[in-house]
């Protein structure tokens, strides 16, 4: 059974602001990364496990078409997205250490 999949505040302001960049390249170009995103997340909840384990109990699922990544712990009661990054970006800054 698929768990809630919930944004942490900075992950939530990271994510506006990749749209908002879009937005500014190309009209509905930030549509359309809010939107892959959007499909992203169900699946992040159905199998959270199918996606890599990158440093500790932290996971990485790459945005469709779009060179991001959103990274996400599982816990009991829901998954929690920790951050939303450029995949160029290196996340060690971006992550909480691994518990």
């Amino acid at each position: 059974m698929a768990r809630p999949v919930l944004f942490l505040p900075h992950a939530e302001v990271e994510l506006v602001d990749a749209q908002r960049w879009y937005d500014q390249q190309a009209f509905g170009l930030g549509d359309r990364f809010f939107l892959a995103v959007d499909l992203l997340i169900p699946r992040i909840g159905d199998m959270p496990k199918q996606f890599p384990a990158v440093r500790g109990e932290i996971r990485r699922a790459l945005v469709r078409h779009f060179p991001y990544a959103l990274y996400f712990r599982e816990e009991t009661e829901a998954i929690y997205i920790l951050a939303c990054t450029h995949t160029s970006r290196n996340p060690r800054h971006a992550l909480p250490s691994a518990s």
